[in-house]
């Protein structure tokens, strides 16, 4: 295929992923009331561990949804011949591990790349939200 159909293919779904992403997180903090203030308040106990342990879910939901993203257009492109090998492309590209003994058809493997990117920078994101809201909840300045 057209290396211009591929960079935009690749950027649809790499925005899409970001969007994914983005109102993911923002359901994440609402849904479980991340304000920094509260979190500030939070003791730490049960009930700090189990919202720590809710939003590690929900960012991995988050990525499985991004992942399947991907898979479901190597799918319905023909690039793979089942949503198992499809799942498993996507997420070796997307966590950047590579998947040596499956391979994207020529015409598309610039897509499996930009996979590859996205979620190094989408992973990376979600460290730095998560680390954020740990940081809220284990800091020493409790009075």
């Amino acid at each position: 295929m057209h290396l211009g159909t591929q960079l935009l293919w690749g950027g649809a779904l790499t925005t899409g992923a970001l969007l994914v992403h983005g109102l993911g997180f923002v359901a994440i903090t609402r849904g479980l009331r991340l304000e920094e203030a509260r979190l500030r308040k939070q003791p730490l106990g049960l009930a700090a561990f189990a919202l720590l342990v809710g939003v590690a879910l929900g960012v991995f939901v988050l990525h499985a949804l991004e992942i399947g993203l991907f898979a479901g257009f190597y799918l319905a492109l023909g690039a793979l011949p089942n949503i198992d090998d499809a799942l498993y492309f996507s997420a070796s590209a997307y966590s950047t591990l590579g998947a040596p003994e499956l391979a994207l058809p020529e015409q598309w493997r610039l897509i499996g790349a930009i996979e590859g990117v996205a979620g190094f920078l989408l992973l990376g994101w979600s460290t730095a939200f998560f680390v954020t809201d740990m940081n809220l909840l284990l800091r020493d300045d409790r009075g």
